[in-house]
């Protein structure tokens, strides 16, 4: 199954490691170092290009930045569903 993270991005569920909420990341020193981290390595992508992010999606490869809600992302991820829009 694959989890759509927001403009015309979609990533396989199975390399999902964790999904964030991107309040609650910023205010983790640790969390905001791994930001940096991945950002530096080329393995950070803003899916929110124009939005203010809202929630992290760390992958397997990669790490996404994205405008729609942690909670959102869950609930869609549970339905076991394609969503595309």
């Amino acid at each position: 199954m694959y989890l759509h993270i927001g403009r015309d991005m979609i990533v396989p569920q199975e390399e999902i490691v964790a999904i964030i909420d991107i309040d609650l990341s910023r205010k983790s020193d640790l969390t905001r170092e791994f930001l940096q981290v991945a950002e530096v390595e080329g393995a950070l992508q803003a899916v929110a290009k124009d939005e203010e992010p809202k929630s992290c999606i760390i992958t397997t490869s990669k790490v996404y930045l994205s405008s729609i809600s942690s909670a959102t992302l869950l609930k869609r991820a549970e339905s076991g569903k394609l969503n595309l829009f």
